[in-house]
């Protein structure tokens, strides 16, 4: 039995329709920051403000794309998607996490070459204010961007918050490795320059790895046995013969083969069949449920009774 609810549809579309307000706020903070940091580190000559002006330029294509995969993912559903376009947002995010990398390995080639050369240019102290200044704005993204993602349940728009969360430390970071050039180690602020590029990369690979696992159908084990106690607690279901799962988008489309009484009519069966979905709606973002309902053996009967 396959369970479809056209309301949660809806529902779903309208969440992803305000998720953009997320992404549409952070590429405008990122244009904003970046153009500031980058003009600010060539005046004051500090490495590391430009690295983490760059690492922002990153973060707007990283916005960008999942801007255009929330919008590719409101497409209704087609005769080759079936499922709806939702796994849009990963691929989106799988190609960001490419571009991402290639500009965080320029990063820390360009501060290790400057190390090696001896390039220590002191920054002024003014890129340090200029550092805490958008590390305050970008704390203020991340609250707005964590605050709607908890309100539509949106898993990306989360993601993304955390994002802005890191380039808010990313540009403490860069303001401590300019106040560290003051006090006679310019080095330092090359150093904090390589740091914000291994930052990128490792944000990259995140990235990179959680949209790998979720286009190859992976389902985190954890989630998949809470799945399987709530299935087992409803009443009417005797066993469970298979159970999977896989991620589609920020939703869960869930497979299910459960055992019940062979006694029971096919009302009956549909009946519970129908509080397998309803039970899971209430706790995980499942977006579609195929329910397959077989009669308990005589053999499995006896061995629960035991």
């Amino acid at each position: 039995m396959f369970r479809s609810g056209g309301a949660e549809n809806l529902d779903i579309y309208e969440d992803i329709r305000k998720g953009e307000r997320g992404a549409w706020v952070s590429i405008a903070a990122y244009l904003l920051l970046s153009a500031f940091k980058l003009i600010s580190g060539y005046i004051f000559a500090s490495s590391a403000l430009l690295a983490d002006g760059f690492n922002n330029l990153t973060d707007i294509v990283a916005s960008v794309a999942v801007l255009i995969g929330l919008r590719i993912s409101q497409k209704p559903p087609d005769s080759d998607h079936a499922y709806g376009h939702f796994r849009a947002e990963t691929i989106a995010a799988l190609v960001a996490s490419f571009i991402m990398a290639m500009v965080g390995i320029q990063v820390i080639i360009t501060a290790v070459r400057g190390l090696i050369e001896g390039r220590h240019a002191e920054p002024d102290i003014l890129s340090a204010g200029v550092a805490l200044i958008c590390a305050v704005a970008m704390g203020g993204v991340y609250l707005y961007n964590r605050k709607l993602a908890k309100q539509i349940n949106n898993q990306a728009l989360m993601a993304a918050a955390k994002d802005n969360l890191s380039d808010a430390l990313v540009s403490i970071g860069a303001a401590v490795g300019i106040v560290g050039a003051q006090f006679g180690i310019p080095w330092l602020d090359g150093v904090a320059a390589v740091a914000v590029g291994i930052l990128i990369c490792k944000t990259a690979w995140e990235i990179f790895r959680e949209s790998t696992h979720s286009l190859t159908d992976g389902f985190d084990e954890r989630e998949l046995s809470d799945l399987r106690g709530t299935i087992a607690r409803i009443p009417g279901v005797e066993g469970i013969k298979d159970l999977k799962a896989r991620v589609h988008g920020n939703h869960v489309l869930v497979d299910v083969v459960i055992e019940v009484n062979p006694q029971l009519s096919v009302i009956e069966g549909h009946h519970i069949s129908d509080l397998v979905e309803e039970r899971m709606r209430k706790i995980k973002n499942v977006m579609h449920v195929h329910v397959h309902v077989e009669p308990k053996s005589a053999e499995s009967r006896k061995e629960k009774s035991q």
